[in-house]
Formats: C-alpha cells, structure tokens, sequence
C-alpha cells in the first residue's frame, strides 16, 4: 500500500512540475500504454481487458482532440485532428474485429506524433539554454 501511494504522489509531482509539451508526451506515453496493453490482451484473447485498455486509449486520444484549437492552430491542428481521428478509428475498428494489424497502426501513429513531440521539447529547451535571459 505505501509503495502505491509513493507511486502516485511521485506521478502527481511529475505532472505538476511538466511543462505544456512534456503534459502531451506523457499523454502519448499512456495511450501507447494502453494500446500495446490492449493488444497483449486480445492476443491472449483476454477480451474484457482488450476492451477496456483499448478504450482507455482512446478516452487518452479523445482528450487530445479536446485540446485542439482548429480555428487558430492552422494546418497542424487540422493534420493532428486527422492522425487523432484516423487513430480513434483504427482502435475502434482492432476491437471489434479483433484485429492487431489495425491496433498497430495507431501505436505506429502514436508512436511516430510522440516523437515529434520529444524533438520539439528538445529544441524548445535549447532555445532556452541558448537565449539570453533578462536580469
């Protein structure tokens, strides 16, 4: 029980202290989660898990949708409404059929916007390092 509530208040600090890009990257880091997790799930034909992972992810997915600005975002809103939904879909589609080809192609997906993520959180910290600060 302690080792949980360590756990949780470790999380709680790396939340809390994350900056705006580094909140995305650990959206995606728990999307794939679940994602990989559901699809560990279905190939053992565990079902209710498959189901509820999968579902998980895509609450995680829906909830980047949420944060979209398309009216000001421009043409990176409109693609990364596109991959989110094309994922949503893939995901709908692996669970009901059963199908891991399609749960991967959205941990591909996932995998490959994270990534992107993880650079621009690199360059945005060496922009810092590098730009001069008022005293």
């Amino acid at each position: 029980m302690g080792y949980n509530k360590g756990a949780q208040a470790y999380r709680q600090n790396a939340v809390m202290g994350a900056s705006p890009v580094q909140l995305v990257i650990m959206l995606y880091d728990g999307a794939i989660r679940f994602m990989q997790e559901g699809k560990t799930a279905l190939v053992n034909q565990d079902f209710e898990t498959k189901n509820f992972k999968l579902q998980r992810a895509q609450k995680i997915v829906m909830e980047l949708i949420s944060t979209l600005d398309i009216r000001n975002g421009g043409e990176v809103a409109t693609n990364l409404l596109s991959l989110y939904t094309f994922v949503i879909n893939e995901l709908v589609e692996g669970n009901i059929s059963d199908r891991t080809d399609n749960i991967d192609n959205a941990i591909k997906t996932m995998t490959d916007l994270r990534n992107s993520w993880v650079e621009l959180e690199k360059q945005t910290k060496a922009n810092s390092e590098v730009t001069p600060h008022a005293a």
